[in-house]
């Protein structure tokens, strides 16, 4: 169902319609050189795709919406237009495997003429840009059928930079042929080294490696399946893989020959939107679905968010309840290499719109899918999944009570996300994210626990309303969070509910994947100083609020014979701590750092291409919460132990190790010493993954009633087995307790 207004708040909330003007903002006009036709140009040796009637309809919504509703007020003119036009040239080939110098510099004549285009409707920079990089995959497809019709030389001391970002443009058709070449070589020793591991555990199972459930022997069975017979010999398996990945790289280029008619006009103005932040996005009409199901939770498939990464699918995020979440093989950093449905071959989706991978990854409840991925360390995995509907008791908050050594009863509370309707829309019983967290404190304060965990690890935001009612539960009545949009104009969520569900001690758990809604939660508990925020870094940093707009409703113009048009995310708003400062950019700095686990991980608002800076307005008047502790102290004493814990150093020294290994991206490409690498590189990884050297239970975990699972269901027993043991050994929980038990000395 189409809406004339979707507000996702990176929030997913409601925070008003955007104002409707009759006329254009200056800004929308201004340009330092106001060009109304383009000078002549030789630009005959350059392809253009066909113009689609919907274009002028497109540029007219970007230009009015940039310039009047965007909460930067930035005039569109030269500078902008020459600033996306760097971030065209860098979407169009991110992985610069297509496109010559030669080739850029063509597009170069029309560096600053994007924003005239804008205005004049035609966007012809978009157009010539989608047809030359539909030629040079003409070209770059024969240079892959050749370079595979024959065996590769893996004895030449050669190597390839793997890193896009420290690539640049090949001058020559042969520097470009050369490049694939290495690129292909390190498919097929990854693919070799990957079956050569296949053949070592089947001539060496283990005894624990036999499937404990129909559902793990039916995805065991398709993973093999997909595999198909391994050569025994080195010239078998090259020649297997070659043959493999030149037939996935022929499918993949029949399939891309074919362009979606906006994918021009979709790649000219999200270049410009980026400009402006890194929210701002047009999606046509065929990303309308994925958008839809992202505000509504509501999807059959695999259960993951996915995002693409220069020439890669990258798993962003996984739902938690789903399908790839439940399986527990697929992990967030994975890049998707190839799809294959239950008993066919698999798809090569490098390159590929991600659109067409999703549509591929989703399908009905009960198949399987069959992913080849590549991990953070290099290796390449075949992941098997059953897809399924989100299983929403896993997307629910969850409480428990933790038996301590050090600390008695200590009460938990994992919130993965701020979800239901908002509190003036909720529907009889319908659970939400407030409701479900105060009957959860409510049952702990019956049960007298004084102190709490609360963990909002990888929480990623959700409805503006709980998070303002959430942090209502642990607060008397006062100022949650401020918003400032483009004009200026501040606007302050306060809670008005006097009611306290605990009043006990609060430590809020965080970590780098925390954003939006969970930031301003943790923000306003750690400026009214009622909690401790305790966390493995600074969260996400995202401060910003975005409006979605239906253009077929706010253009009020239907393009010809009626094709939609799509939608429009558009950031309209900031939004500051009581304090006064944003999340943005900075996130919340936890009081008590932990060791970081992810601390290789690439994430955060600060990496993004042109975030909003940090920015503060006016406090908003508020009264702290009186309390004992102090957080230098409660620092103090926490660097104490965890220093001296072995486990923990363990974890510092694989995120070391993986720091490391970022910077180190050139790759051999000699058998010999590819080989050598890896070998000394998974012994290196082997012996200090976290994942290889949990330790043991240190905690007793008591699920709280309402999260009981049935008898009747035992899958979800397990389900529920499985978070009490993986929450028993959890290092940064067990450290937050002890954290609890200085800060009641403290008192």
């Amino acid at each position: 169902m189409r809406r004339s207004l979707l507000l996702f708040i990176a929030l997913a909330i409601s925070c008003g319609s955007p104002r409707p003007t009759d006329k254009h903002d200056g800004a929308a006009s201004a340009s330092s050189s106001a060009r109304t036709t383009p000078s002549p140009r030789a630009d005959a040796d350059l392809p253009e795709a066909a113009r689609d009637p919907r274009e002028p309809l497109l540029a007219n919504a970007a230009s009015s919406l940039l310039a009047r509703e965007h909460v930067r007020a930035r005039s569109i003119d030269d500078a902008v237009s020459k600033e996306a036009f760097q971030r065209f040239t860098e979407e169009l080939d991110s992985g610069k495997l297509f496109l010559l110098a030669s080739d850029v510099q063509k597009l170069a004549r029309f560096e600053q003429e994007m924003d005239d285009e804008l205005r004049a409707g035609d966007l012809t920079l978009g157009r010539k840009g989608v047809a030359l990089l539909a030629s040079r995959r003409r070209v770059v497809a024969d240079v892959i059928a050749r370079t595979l019709s024959a065996p590769l030389d893996f004895s030449a001391n050669e190597s390839i930079e793997t890193d896009p970002k420290k690539r640049v443009f090949c001058k020559s058709e042969e520097e470009l042929a050369a490049r694939w070449r290495g690129m292909l070589k390190l498919q097929v020793l990854e693919r070799m080294q990957q079956l050569e591991d296949i053949l070592e555990r089947r001539a060496h199972p283990k005894p624990d490696a036999k499937p404990v459930d129909a559902d793990d022997a039916r995805r065991e069975a398709a993973s093999e399946k997909a595999l198909g017979d391994i050569p025994t010999t080195f010239e078998g398996r090259r020649d297997k893989v070659q043959k493999e990945i030149a037939t996935r790289y022929a499918t993949q280029f029949t399939r891309l020959g074919t362009a979606d008619k906006l994918e021009a006009a979709q790649t000219f103005i999200n270049a410009l939107n980026a400009v402006f932040d890194p929210h701002t996005s047009y999606l046509p009409p065929a990303e309308e679905e994925d958008f839809d199901i992202a505000l509504t939770g509501r999807l059959e498939g695999i259960g993951a968010t996915l995002r693409e990464q220069d020439h890669y699918i990258l798993v962003h995020d996984l739902v938690p309840g789903g399908a790839a979440w439940q399986q527990g093989k697929l992990e967030v950093g994975d890049l998707i290499q190839a799809v294959a449905q239950e008993g066919k071959d698999p798809v090569d989706v490098m390159d590929m719109p991600i659109g067409k991978v999703v549509s591929m990854i989703r399908g009905p409840k009960g198949t399987v899918v069959v992913l080849t991925v590549k991990k953070p360390d290099d290796s390449i995995k075949t992941v098997s999944i059953t897809r399924d509907v989100v299983r929403i008791e896993a997307t629910y908050a969850r409480g428990a009570i933790l038996k301590t050594k050090t600390n008695g009863d200590v009460g938990y509370v994992h919130l993965p996300g701020f979800y239901g309707e908002s509190s003036r829309a909720k529907k009889p019983g319908e659970r939400n994210a407030t409701d479900n967290v105060r009957a959860i404190l409510t049952q702990l304060t019956k049960k007298g626990v004084k102190s709490l965990v609360f963990d909002l690890r990888g929480n990623g935001g959700g409805l503006l309303t709980h998070a303002r009612d959430i942090s209502g539960l642990f607060i008397k009545e006062g100022p949650v969070v401020q918003t400032k949009d483009g004009k200026g104009a501040i606007d302050v969520l306060r809670d008005t509910d006097p009611s306290v569900a605990f009043d006990g001690s609060v430590v809020v758990l965080v970590d780098r994947f925390c954003a939006s809604a969970a930031e301003i939660v943790a923000g306003a508990l750690q400026d009214y100083e009622r909690a401790v925020v305790v966390g493995s870094s600074a969260t996400h940093g995202k401060g910003t609020v975005q409006a979605v707009l239906d253009l077929d409703r706010t253009v009020r113009l239907q393009a010809p014979q009626g094709d939609p048009l799509g939608l429009y995310k558009i950031t309209i708003q900031e939004y500051f701590r009581v304090s006064g400062g944003s999340t943005q950019l900075k996130g919340i700095v936890p009081d008590v750092l932990l060791p970081d686990p992810t601390s290789f991980v690439e994430s955060g608002e600060r990496t993004l291409f042109h975030a909003i800076p940090w920015s503060t307005i006016a406090p908003a008047p508020f009264t702290k919460v009186p309390h004992g502790w102090k957080t230098a102290d409660l620092a103090s004493a926490s660097a104490a132990r965890t220093s001296a814990n072995a486990d923990l150093a363990t974890v510092m020294k694989f995120g070391k190790l993986m720091e490391a290994r970022k910077d180190k991206t050139v790759r051999p490409l000699a058998r010999d010493a590819w080989q050598a690498e890896h070998k000394r590189m998974k012994a290196e990884l082997d012996a200090l993954d976290p994942k290889k050297n949990e330790p043991k239970p240190l905690m007793a975990v008591v699920p709280l009633a309402a999260q009981e699972a049935p008898a009747a269901d035992p899958r979800t027993q397990k389900r529920l087995d499985q978070w009490k043991d993986t929450l028993a050994r959890d290092l940064w929980v067990d450290e937050s307790t002890r954290i609890l038990g200085d800060m009641k000395k403290a008192h």
